[in-house]
């Protein structure tokens, strides 16, 4: 059982490390492979570490190691269509179909913010093509182009009027991406490249060449359990995930892209309100959520703390980032996997969750 927040604030900060290593045990007993977190209060940054960096090994999780960022892509996309806007190359009240003329039946209703922030009404097209188990060893290694992934949605009829609900579809991000090739001419890895990675050094962040299976660098493995069997699902085309959830990054760099983000250094004032004004949280059903922006998150946790960021999950992967919006206390998490996916939800998730909420009251 969680302990209140006025039961943590008297432990000592040993005290609420070893609460937080027993919650991170729990989630590798719970279908976790390992787990990494890292938790940072200004320049005072604590990592612990749970698990093998492969099944057997003996090897724990590496601290530095490269991991498939999946979703957290998002937030890097966003930010470089928020540049583009502050260029005055991308209006975000501009209905798509100016950016993308035929790509989307009706994108003429869909504004570039709503895609932005999941309330498009797009059908996920993930829905149909990211199926776990068997479907995903059969075509783990299989090329789709951004086009072949947004045709699925543009087959579908619209799943509610644009801006009137939220619902998460990788959907807008992939179709964001293309608007980002559209408008600079240069591809959305080469965008993020340039614009982000480069421009903070991540020397451990990569947006992966299409056909490229590989995580490069040090890196624990992801798997999956199917039809009983583990299977280790480190290897895939990222094609499939493209600008919704490509990236291969590590906990270190992401901590630094959180501080750039929240501090200023990223987006000018104008461009972070625009990302950080969210939708109301009753619109957005996840754990500890309290809307959501562009690409970008606040979860509030129970000992008060507001953490701006995003989660993601990928095959054999999971991560979060968050924030508080002065950059100082940070929390960032890799997971590697080996459950069903169909377990995510219930005990795991609520390991998880457990696991976040000790590592927040680390920061009090």
């Amino acid at each position: 059982m969680t302990q209140s927040t006025a039961d943590t604030a008297t432990l000592s900060r040993d005290r609420r490390r070893e609460i937080l290593q027993e919650r991170l045990e729990q989630v590798v007993a719970a279908g976790a492979a390992g787990v990494q977190f890292r938790i940072a209060d200004g320049e005072d940054v604590f990592t612990a570490r749970v698990g093998e960096a492969e099944a057997g090994s003996g090897t724990p999780v590496p601290y530095d190691g490269r991991f498939r960022a999946a979703c957290i892509t998002k937030v890097f996309v966003s930010t470089v269509v928020l540049q583009l806007r502050a260029e005055g190359k991308v209006d975000l009240d501009q209905p798509i179909e100016t950016y993308l003329p035929g790509v989307l039946p009706e994108g003429g209703r869909i504004k570039v913010r709503h895609m932005l922030q999941h309330t498009s009404g797009l059908y996920n097209h993930a829905d149909s093509f990211q199926r776990p188990g068997v479907r995903f060893l059969r075509d783990r290694y299989k090329h789709y182009e951004p086009e072949d992934l947004v045709a699925v949605a543009a087959g579908k009829p619209l799943n509610f009027e644009p801006g009137t609900q939220f619902e998460y579809s990788n959907t807008n991000y992939i179709a964001l991406g293309m608007l980002i090739k559209k408008v600079t001419g240069r591809d959305y890895a080469t965008e993020i490249t340039e614009r982000i990675i480069k421009q903070l050094g991540l020397t451990g962040t990569y947006v992966p060449d299409t056909d490229d299976p590989e995580i490069h660098g040090p890196h624990a493995h992801g798997y999956m359990q199917i039809k009983g069997r583990s299977e280790d699902v480190t290897l895939m085309n990222p094609s499939e995930a493209s600008s919704a959830g490509s990236i291969i990054s590590t906990a270190e760099d992401l901590d630094r892209f959180l501080v750039a983000l929240v501090s200023g250094e990223l987006l000018a004032e104008p461009e972070f309100a625009d990302m950080i004004d969210r939708v109301p949280s009753e619109w957005v059903p996840l754990p500890m959520s309290a809307g959501y922006g562009l690409g970008f998150m606040p979860l509030e946790t129970s000992c008060g703390l507001s953490l701006w960021g995003h989660g993601g999950g990928i095959p054999g992967y999971a991560t979060f980032i968050g924030s508080t919006l002065d950059g100082r206390k940070r929390v960032i998490t890799s997971i590697t996997l080996d459950i069903d996916p169909d377990d995510f939800s219930g005990r795991f998730e609520n390991t998880v969750v457990a696991a976040i909420e000790a590592a927040t009251e680390c920061l009090l």
